[in-house]
C-alpha cells in the first residue's frame, strides 16, 4: 500500500489559501510577506524526489497545469511523474501524464497499489475529503507566521484522531516544519 502525504504551505490560523498566487486578498503570502530562506524549502526537494504520484483536486490542477510544466528545472521529477486528478468535470487534461480520477474510491485503489508515496499539494476540499475518508497518512506542513482571518483551511472542524509528530524545525524567517504521521 502506497502513504498518502498531505504537503501545504499553511498559515498559524490554519488558512492554505493562496499561498502562491490566485484569488484570495492576500494571495502570494508565502513570499510577499515572509522573507525567503532557502532551507525552509529542503522538504518540498525531497517530497519531489520520494514521491511516486501527485494527487491534487481541480482547482488546484487549473492552477499548476499553466505554469508547473514549464518550470523544468524547478519541478523535473513532478512533471515526469504521473500526475491525477479528481474531478467530475474535467476532461482530456493537457498536463502531460496526467490521469483523471472520478471518485475517492479510485483515490483508494491507487492508494493500495504498489510504488512510491502520493503527493497532494494544496487541494484543500480534495484534502478535507481525504483526511474525513482516513486516507492520510502523513502531513508535511509549512507553517508560517502569518494570519490571513479567512479564506481556505486545511482542517474544517470535524477532523478527529491523534498525530503523530516525527519531524520538526524553525528556521531563521520564523517558518516552523512539522511533519506528523495520522495514528491509526
Amino acid at each position: 500500500m502506497r502513504t498518502l502525504i498531505v504537503t501545504e504551505f499553511i498559515t498559524l490560523d490554519g488558512i492554505i489559501d493562496s499561498p502562491g498566487g490566485g484569488d484570495h486578498p492576500r494571495a502570494g503570502w508565502t513570499f510577499k510577506e515572509v522573507p525567503f530562506v532557502e532551507e525552509a524549502y529542503e522538504i518540498k526537494g525531497r517530497e519531489q524526489l520520494e514521491a511516486g504520484a501527485m494527487l491534487m483536486g481541480r482547482v488546484s490542477y487549473d492552477e499548476f497545469a499553466p505554469i508547473w510544466p514549464t518550470m523544468t528545472e524547478e519541478f523535473p521529477q513532478y512533471n515526469a511523474m504521473p500526475k491525477y486528478v479528481v474531478s467530475s468535470t474535467l476532461t482530456d487534461p493537457a498536463w502531460e501524464g496526467t490521469t483523471v480520477l472520478r471518485s475517492l474510491d479510485e483515490v483508494v485503489a491507487l492508494k493500495e497499489g504498489e510504488g512510491d508515496p502520493i503527493i497532494v499539494h494544496g487541494s484543500a476540499t480534495l484534502a478535507q475529503g481525504l483526511a474525513a475518508a482516513g486516507l492520510v497518512d502523513r502531513y508535511h506542513l509549512l507553517v508560517f507566521p502569518v494570519a490571513l482571518g479567512e479564506g481556505k483551511r486545511l482542517f474544517d472542524g470535524n477532523e478527529q484522531g491523534t498525530l503523530k509528530l516525527v519531524e520538526h524545525e524553525a528556521y531563521s524567517n520564523g517558518v516552523v516544519k512539522n511533519v506528523f504521521d495520522v495514528v491509526r
